[in-house]
């Protein structure tokens, strides 16, 4: 509509029932707009809507064993951890140590690399097998 004055402006906006929304205050002279403000915000909102609809969300999967795991219990697992990997989510993998497990630390390290080895064409280690007390932790992300 050109450059004319606010109240020029806001009596045009009365006038024909819309509100004087300022777009730009930093262009010379500011530029404003007439339009319907509550419906503006309500499409915007339904926008933010779609737009976060369409969000994947992605979450730290674990899965959980012991030094006493079997070779085909771990092979089930294992199974389970390539599908959370394949759905996009982390996985953190824990081995638990029961009673004097904790001296057999070699062999739950040994399980930790069998794991890691079976996922590495479709996961990448955030973070090598790390031990906490009765525990042994190791992340893993999924290949992009």
């Amino acid at each position: 509509m050109g450059i004319m004055g606010i109240e020029k402006a806001q009596a045009l906006a009365k006038e024909n029932g819309f509100d004087l929304v300022e777009v730009s205050p930093n262009a010379t002279p500011p530029v404003c707009r007439l339009m319907d403000y509550g419906k503006y915000l309500y499409r915007q909102n339904k926008q933010d809507q779609k737009h976060k609809a369409k969000q994947k969300k992605h979450e730290v999967k674990g899965i959980r064993l012991s030094v006493r795991t079997d070779q085909h219990d771990l092979e089930v697992k294992i199974k389970r951890a390539r599908r959370f990997l394949e759905e996009g989510n982390s996985l953190k993998v824990a081995l638990i140590f029961k009673g004097r497990e904790v001296t057999h630390y070699d062999l739950a390290v040994e399980k930790m690399n069998k794991i890691k080895e079976d996922l590495k064409d479709v996961a990448k280690v955030d973070q090598e097998p790390k031990k906490q007390g009765y525990n042994l932790f190791m992340i893993l992300s999924p290949l992009k």
